[in-house]
């Protein structure tokens, strides 16, 4: 996964969270976790919560 721009995903989980928490207010600790979380532990919240990883997907830049 190292093709994936964490951090525009844990921007956009955040601000999920974030929105979410003002109906389920348990959702601001997953907003903590998340500001908190590795790199990995992002892309494992992204999945929980059905992200799609190829929106986040970063192209390989050449060495040219």
């Amino acid at each position: 996964m190292e093709n994936i721009d964490i951090e525009e995903l844990r921007s956009d989980l955040i601000n999920y969270f974030g929105t979410a928490s003002f109906y389920n207010p348990t959702a601001m600790m997953d907003l903590i976790k998340t500001e908190k979380a590795s790199d990995e532990e992002v892309i494992k919240i992204a999945i929980q919560n059905n992200f799609d990883l190829s929106r986040y997907e970063t192209k390989k830049k050449s060495r040219f």
